[in-house]
C-alpha cells in the first residue's frame, strides 16, 4: 500500500488526518509509533526530526510529509475523493485555511498546554499558564460561536480541513473548558461531529487508548468506558 501514516490512537493531530483519510475512503496502512522504544523512537526521527506525529509516507512517489495541515494539503493535490476537503475557489480555500489554523493554535494548542500541565507534580504545576490557556479557548469558543451563526460549518457551506482540524481539539477541551451550555451553536455542531461517520470511526479506534488521556475521566463515559 503506497500510503503509510505514523500515528497514535490518542493523538488528536492524527485524528485530524485519519478524519481526512476516512471522509474519502483513501486506502492506507496504518502504523503505531512508540516513542517510548529507544530503537524505534531513532527511527522514527529519521522522519520527522521533531518527532512529531502523524507522519505520512507516500511510497510510490517517494515523500515523507509531516505538519498536518501539509498533509491535508497534500491529500487533497495527489489523492482527491468525492469530498473536496479544501475548495478549488481561493478566496473560499483562504477563509477554510484560516480556520484549520485557528483551531490548531487558540484550540488545539491551548488544550494541550492544560493536558501537559497535569502530568506535572503538584508543585510543578503552573496555574497562571493553565488560566491563559482557559482564556484562549474561551476566546476561541466565542469567536467559532460567532461563525456559525454565520455558516453551517467554521471554514464554510461545506466540510473540509477546518472541521477535521475542530473534531479532536474541541473534544479534548471539553474537559478543560465545558461549552455544552455556554456556546448553544458550537455544542451543536461538535455533536455532529460525533454523529459523522469518519470521527465516530476514530473514537471508536480510539477508545482503547482513552482511559490513558490524563482528563479522561471528564469526558462522556460512551467514550471510554
Amino acid at each position: 500500500m503506497p500510503l503509510i501514516l505514523h500515528l497514535h490512537p490518542l493523538s488528536s493531530y492524527c485524528h485530524k488526518v485519519l478524519m481526512a483519510l476516512y471522509e474519502n475512503g483513501t486506502p492506507f496502512e496504518p502504523r503505531m509509533v512508540n516513542l517510548g522504544d529507544p530503537d524505534a523512537r531513532a527511527a522514527y526521527l529519521k522522519l520527522s526530526p521533531f518527532g512529531k506525529i502523524p507522519v505520512l509516507q507516500d511510497e510510490s512517489r517517494d515523500a515523507t510529509v509531516i505538519e498536518t495541515s501539509t498533509i491535508l494539503d497534500y491529500l487533497q493535490q495527489y489523492y482527491p475523493g468525492p469530498v473536496t476537503l479544501i475548495p478549488h475557489d481561493p478566496d473560499t480555500a483562504r477563509e477554510v485555511r484560516l480556520w484549520d489554523r485557528i483551531f490548531d493554535l487558540y484550540i488545539h494548542q491551548p488544550m494541550q498546554r492544560v493536558v501537559a500541565d497535569t502530568l506535572r507534580p503538584e508543585g510543578k504545576r503552573d496555574a497562571q499558564t493553565v488560566e491563559e490557556a482557559r482564556a484562549t479557548l474561551r476566546t476561541a469558543f466565542d469567536l467559532v460561536e460567532k461563525r456559525l451563526g454565520e455558516m453551517p460549518h467554521p471554514g464554510g457551506a461545506t466540510f473540509s480541513i477546518a472541521d477535521c482540524a475542530a473534531a479532536s481539539p474541541l473534544f479534548y477541551a471539553q474537559a478543560i473548558e465545558p461549552f455544552a451550555t455556554t456556546h448553544p451553536r458550537l455544542a451543536r455542531y461538535f455533536e455532529a461531529l460525533l454523529q459523522r461517520p469518519s470521527y465516530a470511526r476514530v473514537l471508536v479506534e480510539a477508545k482503547p487508548f482513552m482511559k490513558y488521556f490524563p482528563l479522561a475521566d471528564r469526558l462522556p463515559a460512551r467514550f471510554t468506558a
